[in-house]
C-alpha cells in the first residue's frame, strides 16, 4: 500500500429534525390541546485514533463523511429519533485541522478517545413547547438546526522513539532491518527509501522502542530537492535522532564527510525555521556506519578526526549495519537513554502535583500496603 501522510476530507454532521405541529384528537377529549413532539438531534462526526492504521491512504477513496440527520417529531408528544454518529478512524499521530481557518482541532495521540470535529444540529421544538395559559392552541413550531460542515486537513506524523537521519545510501534502511523485524527496501543506489518505514527494536521483555527511517536528505532539501524534506515532519515527535554517516565515501575525502554532515544540519535549521519546530535542537547522536570496509586503525583515526573537525559533543558510535558490528551496543545505549527520559518525566509530573494532593496520594498508598 502506498504511504500517504496528507489528506483532505469533508465532514457533514446531521441536521436536526423539525418540530411537529399536532393536536390531541381522542374520543371524549374535546380540545385536547397541542401534542407535537420535538425533532431529534442530528448525528455528530468524531475522529478516533486507531493503532492498526499506519497511513492515510484510505482517504484517497472516500473523502465525504456524513452523519445521519435526526427524525422529525410526531403527535402524542413523541420526539424524533436522533441521528447516528459517525466515527472516522485515523492513524495514531494524525493532526486534524480546519482547512478554512487553519485551526488545529485535534492531535490524535490517545487510543479510544473520540474527538468531535462536527456537531449535529439541534432538533426543532414541537408546538407543545409553546403552550401557555393565554395560548392554549399554539400553531408554532421550529425547524431543526443544520449540522456543522467542515473541510478538514489530515496530516500524519508517525510516532517513533528514534529517527534515522542522513544522506541517501548512508545505511539507514540496513540498520533498521538489522535491529528490527522491519524489511525495508535495500539497494546499492540512492533513494531506495521512498516513504517512512517503522520498526520495533526489542531488547527483551518490556524493553523495546520504535525506530523510524525516512528518505535521505540532500543539500537544498529545504528548497524542495530530493524526497527527505517531505517527510521530516515524521521526525518531529521522536525523542532521539541518529545522524548516520558513511565512513568510506567513494572519494575517501574527510573534508567531504564534514561538509555532508554540516549540510544536513543546515537543512534541519532551515526546516525548523520554516515550520517553527524544535527539530534542529533535538538530541542527535552521530553513528559512523560501514566500518567493516576499512581497517580498525583507519576507522579509529578517521572517526577521531571527524569528531574534532565537527567539534561534536554528543555520543558517537561506530557500527556496521550490514554485519551487525556495534549495533547491539548502540541499541542498548538508546534504551538506557529513553528509560532515563521516562524517569525524568515521571519526576517532573510528581513535582508538579500540589503538596496537599501528593500527601493524600501517599496516605492512600500507605493504607493499601497495610
Amino acid at each position: 500500500m502506498k504511504f500517504v501522510d496528507e489528506a483532505e476530507i469533508i465532514v457533514q454532521a446531521g441536521n436536526g429534525g423539525h418540530g411537529c405541529l399536532s393536536f390531541r384528537r381522542e374520543k371524549n377529549v374535546p380540545r385536547g390541546g397541542p401534542d407535537g413532539g420535538d425533532g431529534g438531534k442530528g448525528g455528530d462526526v468524531y475522529m478516533l485514533a486507531n493503532d492498526s492504521l499506519s497511513t492515510l491512504a484510505d482517504f484517497r477513496y472516500q473523502r465525504d463523511y456524513r452523519a445521519v440527520s435526526g427524525k422529525g417529531g410526531a403527535g402524542r408528544e413523541k420526539s424524533g429519533l436522533g441521528g447516528d454518529d459517525v466515527y472516522i478512524n485515523v492513524p495514531l499521530g494524525t493532526l486534524v485541522s480546519d482547512k478554512a481557518t487553519g485551526e488545529l482541532i485535534a492531535d490524535m495521540l490517545v487510543m479510544g478517545v473520540p474527538v468531535a470535529v462536527a456537531w449535529g444540529g439541534k432538533g426543532g421544538q414541537g408546538n407543545t413547547r409553546f403552550k401557555t395559559s393565554t395560548n392554549r392552541a399554539p400553531r408554532k413550531t421550529t425547524k431543526g438546526k443544520s449540522g456543522e460542515q467542515r473541510r478538514l486537513e489530515l496530516e500524519l506524523k508517525v510516532l517513533a522513539d528514534v529517527g534515522l537521519l542522513g544522506l541517501p545510501n548512508a545505511g539507514k534502511s540496513t540498520l533498521l532491518g538489522s535491529v528490527s523485524q522491519a524489511r525495508p527496501k535495500i539497494a546499492n543506489y540512492p533513494f531506495t527509501t521512498l516513504y517512512p518505514e517503522l520498526g520495533v527494536v526489542s531488547l527483551g521483555v518490556g524493553s523495546n522502542f520504535v525506530m523510524a527511517d525516512i528518505p535521505g536528505l540532500i543539500a537544498g532539501a529545504a528548497e524542495g530537492a530530493g524526497l527527505g524534506i517531505q517527510f521530516l515532519r515524521h521526525l518531529a515527535r521522536t525523542r532521539l535522532l541518529l545522524h548516520m554517516v558513511d565512513i568510506a565515501p567513494y572519494d575517501n575525502d574527510e573534508a567531504d564527510l564534514v561538509s555532508d554532515i554540516q549540510s544536513i544540519e543546515a537543512e534541519l535549521g532551515k526546516y525548523s525555521d520554516s515550520f517553527d519546530t524544535d527539530l534542529v535542537r533535538q538530541e542527535r547522536w552521530l553513528v559512523i556506519n560501514k566500518t567493516d570496509v576499512l581497517p580498525n586503525e583507519e576507522v579509529d583515526q578517521r572517526v577521531k578526526e571527524l569528531v574534532q573537525a565537527l567539534n561534536w559533543e554528543a555520543p558517537v558510535f561506530s557500527i556496521s549495519a550490514a554485519t551487525g558490528l556495534g549495533c547491539d551496543e548502540l541499541c542498548g545505549k538508546i534504551m538506557i537513554y529513553l528509560e532515563e527520559l521516562d524517569r525524568n518525566k515521571e519526576v517532573e509530573v510528581l513535582q508538579s502535583i500540589p503538596q496537599d494532593i501528593q500527601a493524600n496520594m501517599d496516605a492512600a498508598d500507605g493504607k493499601k500496603e497495610e
